[in-house]
């Protein structure tokens, strides 16, 4: 494929990118904040979270909005390219990357074998140049899986969890629904965990700075006091300096984790 360079423009509200030699993409303008008035010869993408989400001509660019985290991206094309044209390859190209807001999308018959081949070289080139500047229309995001639930109840205030880990051992109550309380006589755990290269890690520096603020309730590597936290994260960064997840670590008598008590299913 043939390389052009672009011209790039920056402001608060749209993005433009002009060839140097413009020839089947004349610009490309990344609209953040409002909706661009329409152009006969040019095609309109609407963009959601960098992804590609529908794929517009100018009768239909008119009835879009625009919402957070949303762009419209319009490229004006030189005579040779036939919008409709380009509007056909694209969605077909969603829809072969299993984009779900092409799944129902209705899209024109094939394209004539003299279209193809032009059609197929801008969209390339386009795809390219938006890749380059973060917005990689047709690749498919990962879902990132649902961070766990956990619900607090009267009855999980009753119920005492240990940790058993890393150094450190400990009796710990579930007491509201922002705070956990170690009971006194909790051992900490005194080895540090460094990084490879020797350095302090975040969160061994968190759980330093919570024993600082109860410096007066620790002796000698033990709790003399009980001491309250807001979270089962602030417990293990106490007790062991985190690392690990600690709604894994505390556990009843049976070895049941308070996990396994309190998360939504």
């Amino acid at each position: 494929m043939e390389k052009t360079t672009f011209e790039l423009v920056l402001t608060d509200n749209m993005t433009v990118l002009t060839p140097a030699t413009p020839a089947s993409i004349k610009r490309v303008s990344i609209h953040l904040v409002t909706v661009p008035p329409p152009q006969a010869h040019a095609i309109y993408l609407k963009v959601a979270g960098q992804q590609l989400m529908a794929v517009a001509l100018a009768d239909e660019v008119s009835q879009w909005t625009l919402a957070n985290e949303e762009a419209i991206i319009e490229v004006s094309l030189g005579w040779e390219v036939e919008p409709s044209a380009m509007q056909s390859y694209l969605i077909q190209q969603a829809q072969a990357a299993k984009l779900k807001a092409f799944k129902d999308v209705e899209v024109a018959p094939q394209l004539p074998a003299n279209q193809v081949a032009t059609t197929a070289q801008v969209v390339e080139t386009l795809l390219e140049i938006l890749q380059r500047i973060g917005y990689p229309l047709l690749v498919v995001k990962k879902a990132k899986p649902a961070k766990a639930q956990h619900r607090f109840t009267k009855d999980i205030a009753e119920i005492p969890f240990y940790v058993n880990s890393f150094d450190a051992q400990a009796t710990v109550y579930w007491q509201k629904r922002n705070e956990m309380l170690i009971k006194a006589g909790a051992k900490l755990r005194q080895e540090m965990p460094l990084n490879k290269d020797g350095s302090i890690g975040l969160s061994a520096k968190m759980g330093q700075q919570l024993r600082s603020e109860h410096q007066d309730k620790i002796r000698d590597g033990q709790t003399i006091e009980d001491i309250v936290l807001k979270s089962v994260n602030e417990v293990g960064l106490f007790l062991y300096y985190g690392g690990t997840n600690g709604w894994l670590v505390l556990k009843d008598t049976t070895g049941k984790t308070i996990d396994e008590w309190t998360v939504v299913k």
